[in-house]
């Protein structure tokens, strides 16, 4: 084979691979997205240790189960308001402050092991500021993301960002696990600490990023503008509803354990292989999303892509042999990754600089709280029928709400990405 022939070849075998072009063009972009997968492991850890924690002081199913109310509310509560505070200040400034606040957070999850005994109201209150400053944390970056980032290129770090996200959410309940038997609950609540630690150094080296002259005050009215701005513009408007359809209708994960043990007639060991089988499959189709990132059809693919993650998910418990079905759970998480980088993108490119923490934040509480609503939404459905019926009826459900949003908003199927 000549020379030329195999720099053809490896030019077309890198053409598939994940883009790693933001990493490589902007330093300040680099570090930013190291701090965002170092905290992201850091956070998944924590979220398993907490619940480890509150098992072990309660051996309530119950207690654990109030750790999610508490995350949930000021993630929800927070988020929008979150997004105007965004808006009106200097959003390096604010990315530094809150990974600061997170570093001392974490410290207080050490500091709360050592008292004896541990209080429980002391660990939820510590759980309701952590997520409270989440919701202020998660808007800032991404809307610092267009600033450092070309606009042809906000793809591939959606892409990037995507695959940093499941890479944590695979790694943080494996190493939780392990520092906790080996280690113990305040060496793994440090490890979290200094992961924010690199995540404030990284917020501290970023360039300055002043509010915009025209933008909001960080009240009530500036959070309604922000909404009444999303509703009178479809192409922003569109990605948050496909959002929400795929999660409250294709979200079977609150059924795993049911249908683990009556479906696929496995153990614990099932359930755990059907909770990791979207996160494997997001990875592996992050590291070969190249023809996704370089794709313009923004719109149609992000249609296409949801009703791919709503069809897997309904054909996931078909079978009920165990590798089929997490054979189609990564292939719908695999839809999921591909679904993120094109709703980031759009949004990235569509929303005004002034208007860009509200639309992050807008998308930050639908992805939070969607999942949650899934849960309910399936727990319900499979309550009132069976799991399996569940699980089918609702990926079906996603697809056809999809239809019907396209008929709906035609024209965002024909959205082109800008090429700069």
């Amino acid at each position: 084979m000549s020379e030329a022939s195999e720099h053809h070849d490896g030019g077309r075998r890198r053409s598939w691979l994940l883009d790693l072009t933001p990493l490589r063009v902007s330093a300040a972009y680099r570090r930013l997205w190291w701090g965002q997968l170092l905290s992201g492991i850091g956070s998944s850890m924590t979220a398993v240790v907490v619940s480890v924690q509150v098992y072990q002081l309660t051996e309530s199913s119950f207690f654990v189960g109030m750790v999610g109310l508490a995350a949930l509310v000021p993630l929800l509560s927070v988020g929008l308001l979150g997004g105007v505070i965004v808006d009106s200040v200097d959003r390096r400034r604010l990315a530094f402050f809150t990974s600061l606040i997170l570093v001392a957070v974490s410290l207080g999850f050490v500091a709360q092991v050592a008292m004896a005994p541990t209080q429980l109201w002391l660990l939820y209150a510590l759980i309701v500021v952590q997520n409270a400053f989440f919701a202020l944390e998660s808007p800032t970056l991404r809307a610092i993301v267009p600033a450092l980032i070309a606009t042809d290129k906000l793809a591939a770090a959606a892409a990037l960002s995507m695959f940093s996200f499941q890479i944590s959410i695979l790694l943080g309940p494996i190493l939780a696990g392990f520092v906790v038997d080996r280690l113990g609950l305040a060496t793994a609540y440090l490890i979290d600490a200094g992961t924010f630690l690199v995540a404030a150094y990284a917020a501290w080296r970023l360039p300055h990023l002043p509010a915009a002259k025209d933008s909001a005050q960080p009240n009530l009215a500036g959070v309604i503008d922000g909404i009444k701005f999303l509703k009178s513009k479809s192409l922003l408007f569109m990605p948050l509803l496909l959002d929400i359809n795929g999660m409250l209708f294709g979200m079977p994960r609150a059924l795993f354990p049911a249908l683990a043990a009556t479906h696929f007639t496995g153990g614990a060991g099932s359930v755990g292989l059907l909770y990791a089988a979207p996160a494997l499959g997001g990875i592996i189709g992050a590291l070969f999303s190249g023809p996704l990132t370089r794709s313009r059809r923004h719109g149609l693919a992000l249609l296409i892509a949801t009703a791919i993650w709503g069809l897997a998910s309904a054909t996931f418990a078909v079978s009920d042999v165990l590798w089929i079905g997490i054979l189609f759970l990564a292939v719908a998480g695999a839809a999921d990754m591909a679904t993120g980088v094109f709703r980031a993108t759009i949004l990235q490119t569509q929303a005004p600089g002034a208007l860009m923490g509200r639309v992050s934040a807008a998308a930050f509480v639908v992805g939070v709280g969607g999942p949650w609503a899934g849960d309910i939404e399936s727990g319900i459905a499979a309550e009132l029928t069976n799991p399996v019926f569940a699980a089918v009826a609702g990926g079906i459900i996603c697809v056809c709400g999809v239809i019907l949003l396209h008929f709906w908003r035609p024209e965002f199927a024909r959205y082109r990405a800008p090429t700069a």
